[in-house]
């Protein structure tokens, strides 16, 4: 089994405030890691720095960081932040996220994805080394940036990527890739395109831990609809083989029928993207991706009716961990 086992935080539905107590039991639950992810609820870092001051065994990582919604100048700063609360601690996930998130909600540009995200590769390896960076990128120019507060020890970069040329770029120019939106069984397509045996693979996996099994494929038919009529998504899983099963998805997501197209992805499909079932059930499905070759599962908790408070809340992130079977977290970058 993996040496590591994340949460996303915060849980959805749970006030960041109030999530002191919760970080503090990961460890003894067996969970190694605690993850963030940025579309419109907390911002990236904030739950991290407060998670490193909770509960300093436990490893941190951003995903993702979108390339376009702040300078490279502010992630280098923002990420070496975070460095220096988690010395060797710390994994700096970035991606491209979509034109929703960046033009629609950010009024920012979104062009050249791929090459922005190679850029901030080819900029934040060198400014978290503490190195002074000048010069002119494809997508935007720095003149003489060197951070005042440069990480004592390296920062693992890692790329979100879903199709084969940003899975390359992952294992080419950064430590590793980030996984969204797949089944166990896509993982090996996914890693064998990463193409670098050292690279460390992350893999963002909902969990919608009930036995209410109306109430999670409906929860999950409406996140697939809404995600994976993105672009970047739809383009993913055809190239993972889901063009046909997803075709009536992106058909009436296109004529404007949105609920329509939520009900029209296959069952198989929601099974596969959305883990459901027992605590013990989802455990045992997530360490299927473990075994297809993912070094850190993020476990992306969703709501159920059967979490009504903070005891019921403990009660199913513990059965999720896998507790003692994982050795205490190392301290250690690797």
């Amino acid at each position: 089994m993996s040496q590591r086992w994340g949460l996303t935080v915060p849980v959805t539905g749970v006030n960041l405030a109030e999530h002191g107590e919760l970080v503090r039991a990961l460890p003894d639950w067996g969970y190694t890691d605690a993850w963030s992810s940025e579309v419109a609820g907390s911002d990236a870092f904030t739950p991290l720095a407060l998670a490193a001051t909770w509960e300093p065994r436990l490893r941190l990582g951003t995903a993702i960081v979108p390339v376009f919604t702040r300078g490279p100048a502010l992630i280098a700063q923002s990420a070496a932040t975070l460095a220096g609360l988690a010395p060797g601690r710390f994994s700096l996930g970035i991606g491209a996220s979509s034109p929703v998130i960046v033009q629609d909600w950010n009024g920012l540009g979104f062009s050249e994805p791929f090459r922005r995200c190679r850029d901030l590769l080819r900029f934040l390896r060198p400014a978290l080394a503490g190195e002074k960076v000048s010069g002119a990128f494809d997508t935007f120019a720095v003149k003489g940036f060197r951070l005042e507060n440069a990480p004592a020890e390296p920062v693992q970069l890692l790329l979100a990527a879903l199709r084969p040329t940003m899975l390359e770029l992952a294992g080419r120019e950064a430590d590793g890739a980030i996984l969204n939106w797949l089944s166990a069984t896509d993982v090996r397509q996914c890693v064998a395109a990463v193409n670098r045996p050292s690279s460390h693979i992350v893999a963002r996996i909902f969990v919608c831990p009930t036995e209410n099994v109306d109430y999670a494929r409906g929860l999950a038919r409406r996140m697939i609809a809404a995600y994976l009529t993105v672009e970047a998504y739809a383009q993913f899983h055809r190239w993972l083989g889901r063009g046909d099963a997803l075709a009536e998805l992106w058909r009436l997501w296109a004529a404007g029928d949105r609920a329509g197209a939520a009900a029209s992805v296959p069952e198989d499909v929601v099974d596969d993207l959305v883990l459901h079932g027992t605590p013990a059930e989802c455990r045992r499905k997530v360490v299927a991706y473990v075994e297809a070759g993912v070094d850190v599962p993020v476990l992306a908790v969703l709501p159920t009716p059967d979490v009504t408070d903070a005891e019921s809340l403990a009660g199913v992130l513990a059965a999720l961990g896998p507790g003692s079977e994982l050795s205490a977290p190392e301290t250690n970058q690797t």
